[in-house]
């Protein structure tokens, strides 16, 4: 298994998670196979110290739906930092980067991030 170590600080958080995407899908590598999971850890340190952009903080929303009538809820980018911090900014970007199939949460789980 290989240990990936990504420093965030003075990062962007787009760029950042692209690059973590990266990682995490093993195209790095050169056995790379779309159809099978790569057998990699992804470390992420230095969360807190991540650049946000001000503007971004208080516009960004991230909504869910729970796919009853009326179940759209939006929350706005401040307050998921307030309440989970921004290791859950970084875990919501790198997780609509990764392909939508059986691999997406194995992926996910091969993430740590640290504040």
């Amino acid at each position: 298994m290989e240990i990936y170590t990504v420093d965030a600080k003075d990062k962007k958080l787009g760029r950042l998670a692209s690059k973590l995407a990266v990682l995490l899908m093993g195209k790095n590598l050169k056995n790379y196979k779309k159809n099978i999971s790569s057998d990699v850890m992804v470390m992420v340190i230095n969360a807190s110290k991540m650049s946000l952009d001000p503007q971004k903080i208080s516009n960004k929303r991230y909504s869910r739906f729970s796919g009853y009538p009326g179940g759209l809820k939006k929350e706005m980018a401040e307050k998921v930092i307030k309440e989970k911090g921004n290791a859950e900014l970084i875990k919501k970007a790198v997780h609509n980067m990764l392909p939508n199939n059986k691999l997406r949460p194995g992926m996910m789980k091969k993430l740590k991030i640290s504040e």
